[in-house]
């Protein structure tokens, strides 16, 4: 009876081993046959794997935010497997919400950038390149010169949401007091001298005190670098390096266009606080009449003013605290130094980035999914209504003919105008010299001009400030000489 029950027992455990390894081979082939099925291209076809895209996105419109719980539910609907996790971000703390979780290895699967930052995450090796990823039919749903802003050398990054140009805003009603043919101008532009005089006759003073100036900018907190960044490329600088990759901002025109917006604050025509003027204050300004002119500004900036006049005429508690009903009228930013106009465009949109492990087939091809949901269709068109820009997919251009819009067509004959003299995307500068001169940026250019502003220094100070860290940068034969 031992033996019996010793064989029995042998018996027993021979079976629960091989059932052992079956079931073994059984989970490798249900993994194999999973990964298999999820391993389909971005072109929309349904996994049976389950899986979660995240995205970091900021405020991009008034409603964006509201609509999060929309976006990700109606993402579900169209692929039921996957799962669209958005964390909110304000304007202010984006960045460094970014920069702290790509310093950590984990950043989000989707992040809203503009265009310009890529380059910045390049060389983390963190970001993801989707170019042999995104099918053919939503390359082809995009415009191309927007589509060019999300490349870096042979890199597609992600995907645009929008291509609009940074212009001036005025209020309709100042500008025809002022005598300034504010439809010559959309259509023509504007020399700096032109400008120059235009603002001076929007100030209105009260004795010493000015009750309005001609032109205010925001060149504080996250708005310090706007101001100089935009109107330099209308000084013949429309990149910060030359097309033979020579630093662009040691020229000539670049000192002759720090001593002209320094001189805008000296005619009266800015504030003498223009440096610690912040967006917010920007756009009160503006609306409760203490400025003619004010920058930058999108053409959503129209849509804002209509709203704020709706809340007036209903007497709304919410509407602006003492503001005025405001015509808003899109303008271009002047030439300088006698170049040609070039309109600075704002390419924001849905970058892709990866973890520091190397993520599964099946995941790159859900986050190609999911940034391209977020930039075309009824998203991008829900989204580039409420800023008022010009759709840039065609199926957010098809999405938008049941959405009702009311635009100023004089402002969008402007913008339409503007895009023709767009700087190109400059894919072709190299991330090691995209980095340095961000790094200039950050460290010179922005605290030097916040100085300038400031009237702490000269014109001349900055320039060479600026040269000199150039020269550091790029050695002698890396830099304009003109």
């Amino acid at each position: 009876m031992k033996k019996f029950s010793r064989i029995t027992s042998l018996m027993l455990a021979l079976v629960m081993i091989v059932g052992l390894a079956a079931a073994c081979g059984n989970s490798n082939n249900a993994a194999n046959s999973s990964s298999a099925a999820s391993t389909n291209s971005a072109s929309g076809n349904t996994s049976a794997e389950t899986d979660t895209v995240t995205a970091l996105l900021p405020p991009v419109s008034a409603t964006y935010q509201d609509n999060f719980n929309k976006f990700s539910k109606d993402f579900n609907t169209k692929y039921p497997n996957l799962t669209l996790k958005i964390e909110p971000a304000s304007w202010e703390d984006m960045t460094q919400k970014l920069d702290v979780q790509v310093n950590a290895g984990s950043p989000p699967d989707i992040a809203f950038i503009g265009a310009d930052g890529i380059s910045k995450y390049v060389d983390t090796g963190l970001l993801m390149n989707i170019k042999d990823i995104a099918t053919a039919d939503m390359i082809s749903d995009f415009d191309e010169s927007p589509l060019n802003y999300m490349k870096n050398g042979d890199g597609l990054y992600g995907f645009p949401a929008y291509m609009e140009i940074h212009a001036i805003g005025g209020n309709k009603q100042y500008l025809e007091q002022a005598g300034i043919d504010y439809k010559s101008i959309q259509q023509n532009g504007w020399t700096f001298d032109q400008f120059r005089d235009a603002i001076k006759k929007g100030v209105v003073k009260e004795g010493n005190a000015t009750k309005r100036y001609g032109f205010v900018f925001a060149c504080a907190g996250v708005a310090a670098k706007d101001y100089l960044s935009i109107m330099v490329k209308s000084a013949g600088m429309p990149s910060s390096f030359t097309n033979d990759l020579k630093y662009a901002y040691t020229s000539k025109n670049y000192l002759e266009l720090l001593k002209d917006l320094r001189t805008l604050i000296d005619d009266g025509s800015m504030p003498k606080e223009l440096s610690s003027v912040d967006a917010g204050k920007r756009w009160n300004m503006f609306l409760t009449g203490q400025t003619m002119i004010t920058g930058k500004g999108l053409a959503t900036f129209e849509n804002s003013a209509n709203k704020n006049n709706a809340k007036i005429d209903a007497k709304d508690g919410s509407a602006v605290k003492d503001s005025i009903k405001v015509d808003y009228i899109v303008l271009p930013i002047p030439s300088f130094a006698g170049a040609q106009a070039v309109s600075t465009p704002a390419v924001d949109g849905y970058v892709t980035f990866r973890g520091k492990n190397e993520p599964t087939k099946a995941h790159v091809d859900n986050v190609v999914k999911a940034a391209y949901y977020m930039a075309s269709g009824e998203v991008a068109a829900m989204t580039n209504n409420d800023l008022f820009v010009a759709h840039i997919t065609k199926s957010a251009n098809e999405a938008a003919k049941s959405m009702k819009i009311d635009r100023n067509p004089d402002n969008e004959t402007a913008v339409q105008n503007m895009l023709k003299i767009a700087a190109p995307a400059r894919p072709d500068i190299p991330t090691d010299l995209g980095a340095k001169a961000i790094k200039i940026e950050d460290e010179v250019i922005i605290p030097k001009f916040q100085a300038l502003l400031a009237n702490e220094i000269t014109p001349e100070d900055m320039y060479k400030a600026v040269k000199e860290a150039a020269i550091a940068a790029f050695g002698e034969d890396g830099i304009v000489k003109d």
